[in-house]
């Protein structure tokens, strides 16, 4: 490691989930009050989350998890990675929350 590096930065998040953003973007939206936000975007305004470390929780969006499910977006909750959730489209936002261990 270079000198100089911090080796560790401490983050407020209980959890972290990964959505993917490609599922998103095909979809155009599907989720949110009026169905046309991403189900990342979405999930943070319905939980009340900021973005960035200092957040409760971490919804973090990423380019592309590699399942493409039609009809729904990829998400994992990263303390259960071994089990990947397939969201459909206009889901319930409480159901998904709790599906992804954070509420």
């Amino acid at each position: 490691m270079a000198a100089g590096l911090k080796t560790h930065i401490r983050s407020n998040w209980s959890g972290a989930v990964l959505v993917c953003a490609k599922c998103s973007k095909r979809l155009g939206g599907g989720f949110g009050p009026k169905g046309k936000q991403p189900l990342g975007k979405a999930l943070r305004k319905h939980l009340g989350l900021t973005k960035g470390r200092k957040a409760i929780a971490g919804v973090v969006d990423v380019k592309c998890l590699g399942v493409c499910p039609r009809g729904a977006v990829t998400m994992v909750n990263a303390a259960a990675s071994r089990e990947w959730l397939l969201v459909p489209e206009g889901a319930d936002l409480d159901e998904v929350a709790r599906a992804a261990g954070l509420a």
